[in-house]
């Protein structure tokens, strides 16, 4: 399966990165676009900065930061294949993170979650006093974060200790810090700018306009700091990262990359020898389509800072597009075990579990992010999948008939083009999929607040030209679905004919059934309307899955569109 673009990991740890899931293919760090930039710093190989900090009581140092990763999801889509957030996500804007790991306390079953006993009484809570203690660097800011996201009682503890300091002066810089401490980016932004002289407060600022997708107003502040700190790979790293990011939103990839491998050429062999310079390194292979010299660069930046998020999610996330999945694993879980965890590193990991048949650990990563946010609507139905994986035995006319099911009626409804209002109205009352919109009735509609009679016209015209109606049964929508998508291509239903087969017969794995089933195909027949490009443009889907298709569909002497 190909997870969740979360292309690349970004500080979003906003308190939100599979087959989106981007087939792993985004990240998050501190740019609020796939990796929670949170990262303990300072371990055996990881490079710390330090910076004298100019008059400011805390002192202003970012110290072993970790770049902060731009957001995956704002080109992942344009040079790869596909991105999470652009494709497989439910329209979620944060990716966000979370406070535990996902499976340190408890198991998952096909019953639901099971808590471990509780403890006699809770352990006090250790964190770093914002109004007190000294804050000599960003990397004491960036040690002082994981134990923040350590439990709920403690992120609890920890947003009251932050909304209780002042905005002014000094206890006002302490409390922007704490506000990226707790990845609430904008405000930090906000409470910082004032304090553009401290190091710290700059430095923070830098990662927080990342983390909130606004690379290019970084760019500046990561480079004052980079040439006041000439030998501190950090800072230049994030600034060079941040100028791509901001370079790759114009859509000009080849000129992206033309300008880092020129700014490249001007560094010192040291800052090349660097874990910034290596992860760069790698992104312009992986732009230009050189996977294997990227996973080279990925995985000697890896060796250079274990720690460096963004990095071990490219890594991760390249590794599985490219089959590498063992590989990617291994870095998944590396970023799992570093609090706090990003939603797209938890969606993304589950996916891999699941490919290799350990639904239960997928389960506890889903259910993770679903206790952590409810209204995850994604988290919830691959949770669903992945408990439906756990039992032990199976109807197989049933299964292949709930498979016909869900084909069409878990088509999300963001897939349509609604109206802003009757869009949220449909949030509001918790219709997600296109199976819970067509068993509601115009009366049940109607009776929503600010649902009115034009809204109404908008969803039974989406559904008409689908081939349903409200207040169908399941069973009779699938039934009509079908009747009208072999009418349309005037297909002959001779039961003989292999594209009349339901797409159950393929026996796909999960990542790639639930790619099949997003683009709407039914049967063997639609699958080859669909070409090679269209597969690898979707979110969680890579060459692994690609070939267990071209396999399953040679077995039936068919073949996808153009490969015939």
């Amino acid at each position: 399966m190909d997870h969740s673009d979360y292309g690349t990991e970004h500080d979003n740890t906003a308190p939100d990165s599979t087959e989106g899931t981007a087939p792993a293919g985004g990240t998050s760090e501190d740019t609020g676009s796939g990796v929670p930039e949170g990262v303990p710093v300072g371990g055996e190989g990881s490079t710390r900065i330090s910076y004298d900090a100019p008059g400011s009581g805390a002192g202003a140092t970012p110290d072993g930061a970790a770049p902060a990763p731009a957001p995956e999801g704002h080109y992942e889509g344009s040079y790869s294949a596909g991105s999470y957030s652009s494709g497989a996500d439910d329209d979620d804007d944060d990716d966000g993170d979370y406070s535990t790991e996902y499976a340190s306390t408890g198991s998952y079953s096909a019953e639901g979650y099971a808590a471990e006993p509780e403890e006699p009484a809770p352990e006090p809570i250790n964190l770093i006093n914002l109004a007190e203690d000294d804050i000599p660097s960003f990397g004491a800011l960036m040690l002082a974060r994981p134990p923040v996201f350590d439990s709920e009682r403690s992120l609890v503890a920890f947003h009251k200790s932050v909304d209780a300091l002042s905005t002014e002066g000094e206890e006002g810089r302490r409390r922007g810090l704490g506000l990226w401490m707790l990845g609430r980016y904008d405000e930090a932004i906000e409470a910082l700018a004032t304090h553009g002289d401290d190091d710290v407060a700059a430095y923070t600022t830098g990662r927080s306009l990342v983390s909130v997708g606004r690379s290019g107003d970084a760019v500046a502040i990561f480079k004052k700091l980079s040439d006041k700190y000439p030998d501190e790979p950090r800072p230049r790293g994030d600034m060079l990262d941040a100028q791509l990011d901001h370079d790759l939103t114009k859509g000009d990839v080849e000129a992206a990359v033309s300008d880092l491998e020129k700014a490249l050429s001007t560094q010192t062999e040291a800052f090349g020898e660097s874990a910034e310079g290596h992860h760069l390194k790698g992104r312009i292979a992986e732009l230009s389509g050189d996977y294997q010299e990227a996973l080279e660069c990925y995985q000697a930046s890896r060796a250079a800072d274990p720690t460096h998020r963004r990095n071990l999610f490219r890594l991760a996330y390249l590794s599985e597009r490219t089959g590498q999945e063992q590989l990617a694993l291994d870095a998944y879980e590396t970023l799992a075990m570093l609090l706090p965890v990003d939603r797209s590193v938890m969606i993304n990991l589950g996916v891999l579990y699941e490919d290799f048949g350990r639904d239960q650990d997928a389960a506890s990563c889903y259910d993770t992010i679903a206790r952590t946010d409810p209204a995850d609507r994604l988290a919830r139905l691959y949770l669903e999948d992945a408990k439906a994986g756990m039992s032990m035995y199976y109807d197989e006319d049933l299964e292949k008939k709930e498979d016909r099911l869900n084909q069409i009626l878990r088509i999300p409804i963001t897939d349509f083009e609604l109206s802003v209002r009757a869009r949220n109205c449909l949030n509001k009352m918790d219709i997600m999929t296109l199976g819970d919109l067509v068993k509601k009735t115009e009366s049940e509609l109607l009776s929503y607040k600010n649902f009115g009679e034009t809204s109404l016209t908008e969803i039974k015209e989406i559904l008409a030209s689908k081939g349903l109606r409200l207040g169908m049964a399941r069973e009779e929508a699938v039934a009509s679905i079908a009747k009208a998508r072999n009418a349309q291509e005037g297909r002959d239903l001779d039961p003989n004919d292999p594209r009349n087969k339901s797409i159950s017969e393929l026996k796909l794995s999960i990542r790639a059934r639930r790619t099949v089933e997003n683009l709407g195909c039914l049967t063997l027949g639609d699958v080859t309307q669909h070409s090679e490009e269209e597969l690898l443009g979707m979110p969680n889907f890579g060459v692994t899955s690609l070939l267990e298709l071209r396999n399953r569909l040679a077995e039936y002497n068919l073949a996808l569109k153009g490969e015939d």
